[in-house]
């Protein structure tokens, strides 16, 4: 839409990666009372609910990351008996068949999965005809990554790329989004076939970490960079954290050709928990 495409236009002319070194910088800093005023007003400003947190006390925070990336209380997010668990907090972006090779950003804008995943053709074939996920985390949400299924690390991709918002306007108003953004690309083995989870950085995201490797980014050499896993390789079971968001993100997720059924509860703009059964398989 025309007013979609107006509203972004002032992205283009921020300094959006001097937005986010500052940010980053701001969010890691430990500023003792000033740091416990900040997250007791992003508290009350997003209605955080600090109930499900492993720790309530906002005092307790070090620094705004700390709180950012809480951990939630056990039991607070129990996991469903399903082929393919939710892996985050957050809303519903868009889902679906992948045609081709081409995954649907928003009505009128599609991106190619070989562009997602950082040009590599052969990896991006695997999942021609499959079937992805975009879901958004917003700035109250849970900024864990879990497994949607048990699976075993082979690659991490850490694509350079633009750092715009990526809240729903955005996406409508950008084309080819996910992937043009800043990106780490996580590829799995899974009990079904090879899937991708892709955590795409935006504005002000300061930094994406994983459990294997920790951040990831900074360092933003401006260049791909790759590790490889297979005389290494990471088991994560289904549930387990995997990554996290220092500030809020989307996470794309590819799954192979072969049945699939999503959640008849799920549908664009839906909230989603991570945990609940987003797919069956057969």
């Amino acid at each position: 839409m025309t007013s979609d495409r107006l509203a972004v236009l002032p992205q283009y002319l921020l300094p959006k990666r001097l937005l986010t070194t500052l940010a980053g910088r701001a969010a890691a800093a430990r500023a003792g009372a000033a740091t416990t005023r900040v997250i007791r007003w992003f508290v009350a400003r997003y209605g955080v609910n600090m109930a499900e947190a492993a720790d309530p006390d906002i005092g307790a925070y070090a620094s705004f990351n700390d709180f950012f990336t809480r951990a939630l209380a056990p039991g607070a997010r129990p996991l469903a008996q399903a082929d393919l668990l939710c892996p985050v907090d957050g809303a519903i972006s868009r889902f679906g068949a992948i045609d081709g090779d081409r995954i649907v950003q928003a009505k009128g804008h599609h991106y190619t999965t070989c562009a997602l995943v950082g040009g590599d053709a052969a990896l991006a074939a695997a999942f021609d005809g499959g079937w992805f996920a975009t879901l958004y985390l917003s700035p109250k949400d849970y900024h864990r990554i879990h497994m949607p299924c048990a699976g075993r690390l082979r690659r991490m991709i850490h694509v350079p790329g633009a750092l715009f918002s990526v809240n729903p306007v955005t996406a409508r108003g950008v084309p080819g989004l996910f992937a043009r953004n800043e990106r780490v690309v996580c590829v799995f083995d899974g009990g079904a076939g090879p899937f991708v989870m892709v955590l795409v950085g935006a504005t002000i995201v300061g930094s994406m970490a994983t459990v294997w490797h920790g951040v990831v980014n900074p360092p933003r050499p401006g260049r791909l960079r790759e590790w490889r896993y297979d005389d290494a390789p990471v088991d994560l079971a289904q549930g387990a954290e995997m990554g996290r968001f220092l500030l809020g993100s989307t996470v794309v997720l590819l799954l192979p050709p072969g049945p699939l059924r999503f959640s008849p509860a799920w549908a664009p703009g839906g909230a989603i928990r991570m945990g609940e059964a987003m797919a069956a398989r057969g």
